[in-house]
């Protein structure tokens, strides 16, 4: 994705609609879609000091949170615009959507422009099973999945094709949701003898013998997803739901539980379950546990906590991600986003208002 191999006379930038993102998943099967993705997380956190980062920009109003998101590495800039608006269900609308582009360096071509609500689940249920991959105990197999919304599926495939998890405890407020989450699993051939699913009545029972907890409900509050007392040594917990001032998931007394990871402190601070914690709480970012600087789990019986609210550096490499599938597959178009000019200092000349404009005269009246 060199830069310097543009030139003004082919100055195209690749578009891909949700249809193409799909067309790409389906393509390439979901396992090897988190698969890949997880790869290139993993590998951009990896190198996480090369990335020149910021706390993402956010608006909030009544019903929910628009929020701009920039990262920038030496070659690559990329942004994500995203809102969370739990009312929109009601309006027909997904709570989460998203688009994105990037961008090169050295000369801001744009390179894509992209839909971003699928590849955000994706990106989102990716990053979880890389931090539980370095966090939770490798022998978990059963999950209780908290909230059973848009973006469960993409967490339960994620931790059944990564972790190996084979049992699924599932819970909503809306027993609809769980049985939409049931039978999407088991209409892509995911039978009883591949995964376990049990739909439960309750958040209490869907963590009886829970090796993993993900919560990811989106209610815009201050919520307790589960009571403090159903931890269990050894839990590993993936909070995911809690993005926002305001919006948490879990007890603050789970968070004293055990060691608690972040993606990038500085906003986790703000928008993460530590928000409800003192300045001074103990966290730990991700990237230093995956670069070995500091230590995951250390025993079977610790409780890990990975406080989850998506950070860019996630966003850039699942736009890297999408924008090389695309052109392996074939997939998107070609559109104009910026004029193409013969003479680049001629701007207003590209407009061809020649012969288009009447020669008027200024009359002053004595």
């Amino acid at each position: 994705m060199s830069s310097h191999a543009i030139t003004s006379s082919r100055m195209q930038t690749l578009f891909l609609s949700s249809q193409d993102i799909a067309q790409i998943v389906r393509k390439l099967g979901m396992r090897d879609s988190l698969t890949e993705m997880a790869e290139i997380i993993r590998e951009n956190y990896l190198h996480w000091n090369d990335f020149d980062k910021s706390a993402r920009l956010a608006i909030y109003s009544l019903y929910g949170v628009i929020e701009l998101m920039p990262i920038a590495d030496a070659t690559h800039y990329s942004f994500k615009y995203v809102n969370g608006h739990p009312g929109n269900t009601h309006l027909g609308l997904p709570t989460v959507m998203a688009l994105g582009a990037l961008a090169d360096i050295d000369t801001g071509y744009v390179r894509l422009l992209s839909e971003l609500t699928f590849t955000t689940a994706l990106r989102t249920a990716a990053t979880s099973a890389v931090a539980a991959r370095a966090l939770a105990r490798p022998d978990s197999r059963c999950m209780a999945l908290i909230g059973n919304g848009a973006q469960s599926e993409f967490q339960a495939l994620a931790f059944y094709y990564l972790l190996g998890v084979r049992s699924l405890h599932i819970f909503d407020t809306d027993p609809a949701a769980s049985e939409k989450l049931k039978h999407n699993l088991r209409a892509i051939g995911l039978d009883q003898s591949c995964l376990d699913i049990v739909i439960c009545p309750s958040a209490e029972q869907a963590l009886q013998g829970a090796d993993i907890v993900t919560t990811i409900t989106a209610d815009q509050s201050q919520s307790r997803v589960f009571d403090a007392e159903l931890v269990r040594p050894g839990m590993h917990i993936n909070a995911v739901g809690g993005d926002s001032p305001g919006k948490t998931e879990l007890d603050p007394r789970v968070l004293q539980q055990g060691r608690v990871f972040v993606e990038f402190e500085p906003q986790t601070r703000i928008e993460g379950e530590i928000q409800q914690m003192p300045a001074d709480f103990p966290v730990t970012e991700l990237w230093k546990v995956l670069t070995g600087q500091a230590p995951g789990r250390q025993s079977a019986n610790e409780v890990s906590i990975f406080d989850s609210v998506g950070f860019a550096l996630e966003d850039f490499s699942a736009l890297r991600f999408m924008y090389d599938k695309a052109h392996a597959l074939g997939l998107g178009v070609s559109v104009s986003i910026s004029p193409t000019l013969t003479n680049p200092k001629d701007l207003f000349g590209r407009l061809g208002l020649q012969s288009m404009e009447t020669c008027t005269a200024s009359v002053l009246e004595h």
